[in-house]
């Protein structure tokens, strides 16, 4: 096992600190094929980050009163509880939990301010960073002096858990708190980046950072790229050069690797996001399609998988989806459970498969088949929207153009710039890619 440090020089009077990267040895993954579900289990030398730091006998943490951001899929290699991982381990004393959207055992509600509380299982203090407060406080974090953040990402920038990570290392970098990154993998892959950069004016909880909408880093990266990259974090240049950030690295992971060759199961993140098919699905069909005539599936057991529109036979919507001959993907008919007919949108060929784009099909597919939605949406669900998609130039496109908005143009366009953004990018990357 060897060590990267990342070293950035104070101003006068500063004192210098470090983030530190730790690059665990890794395996060559298996090699990449074009159908998901030809591919394989995993080697057997893949640790998660949690597990690294259990085989470095919890050194990075050992003497420190430790706080865990943290939610049910914050398990081990063996699907352990972080949470159990760190208060059974020998001399690490963990004192606080902090949850994000849905709370640290995924109960909570979307949308719903979650009050702090003792967490009846553990005794423990629970935070709430989606209650009245998203940024911890320097209350919240006086009694800690490093937090741990084990949180499962989907590797889709509008997912509010690296929101909730980014939030909290602003807090701890203002309040000499070191934040300690328990990688996991990005189930996208870290070779896939697509889809429309984020404006800066839309930056907020559901886009916290300028990147692609699909980014293709891992949570652990994303947390490299904020300490390193001037006013990436709305903290001041002082606290961001200042603050400390220790990544515990996976062992194993390489970039062109798929959920499915790690040996992990996949445990849900978030209510909507309950297995592989839909993390899959999130980015395709859920960014703001559903603002048109479209549904997306949401209630079925196929979430952001499912395709209906009102008022339009399944047939007729098949042959006018095929038609768009949108690569990498293709729609079957289905039931769900109730008997309700749509169509099932498949990934056939990952190489070709761009995960952002069948929603903009489906924007511009609503404006065919009914009034321009967007014109005529109001100031609240259209900032909402924006806020998702990240780009005002699509906004007044597909306001102004409708049905006849140059969508392969923007396509075009947004693939150049991930190309670019994915180069530069690199810098922050901890894995290699085969």
């Amino acid at each position: 096992m060897t060590d990267r440090h990342v070293n950035e020089r104070a101003s006068p009077g500063l004192p210098t600190r470090r983030a530190v990267l730790t690059f665990p040895a890794v395996v060559a993954a298996a090699s990449t094929t074009t159908a998901i579900t030809d591919i394989q289990a995993a080697p057997s030398k893949f640790k998660l980050g949690v597990d690294v730091l259990t085989g470095l006998n919890y050194k990075p943490i050992l003497g420190k009163r430790v706080g865990l951001l943290t939610h049910p899929a914050g398990v081990n290699g063996k699907g352990e509880s972080t949470i159990d991982v760190l208060r059974r381990a020998p001399n690490v004393k963990l004192v606080a939990l902090y949850g994000p959207e849905h709370g640290i055992y995924g109960h909570e509600k979307a949308n719903v301010p979650v009050l702090d509380k003792v967490d009846k299982r553990t005794g423990l203090p629970v935070y709430s960073l989606y209650g009245k407060y998203r940024k911890p406080t320097p209350e919240m974090l006086k009694k800690i002096d490093c937090l741990v953040v084990d949180l499962q990402d989907v590797g889709v920038r509008s997912y509010t858990y690296v929101s909730c990570m980014r939030y909290a290392m602003e807090a701890c970098f203002e309040n000499n708190v070191e934040m300690i990154i328990l990688d996991r993998p990005n189930p996208l892959s870290g070779m896939k980046v697509d889809g429309p950069p984020l404006d800066k004016k839309f930056m907020s909880y559901v886009g916290a950072f300028q990147v692609p909408y699909v980014h293709g880093l891992t949570i652990g990266e994303l947390a490299h790229f904020a300490k390193s990259t001037p006013n990436a974090l709305a903290t001041d240049e002082y606290n961001r050069r200042r603050g400390q950030v220790r990544i515990i690295p996976m062992a194993g992971w390489r970039r062109s690797m798929f959920w499915p060759q790690t040996g992990l199961k996949w445990k849900a993140t978030s209510p909507y996001i309950p297995d592989l098919s839909a993390v899959l699905g999130y980015p395709m069909t859920g960014l703001g399609a559903q603002m048109g005539g479209f549904r997306h599936g949401i209630g079925t057991e196929f979430p952001f998988r499912f395709l209906t529109f009102r008022g339009k036979p399944l047939s007729y919507l098949k042959e006018t989806m095929d038609a768009r001959k949108i690569p990498g993907i293709s729609f079957q008919p289905k039931l769900d459970r109730k008997g309700n007919k749509g169509l099932y949108v498949k990934v056939d060929n990952w190489k070709t498969f761009r995960p952002t784009e069948l929603s903009f099909h489906m924007m511009q597919q609503s404006c065919i088949w009914m009034e321009n939605p967007f014109a005529k949406a109001e100031s609240g669900p259209a900032l909402l929207f924006n806020k998702h998609v990240g780009s005002q130039e699509w906004w007044d496109a597909i306001t102004t153009h409708g049905a006849k908005v140059n969508l392969h143009g923007f396509l075009s366009k947004w693939q150049k710039q991930c190309r670019v953004f994915q180069q530069n990018s690199r810098k922050y990357w901890i894995y290699k890619t085969v």
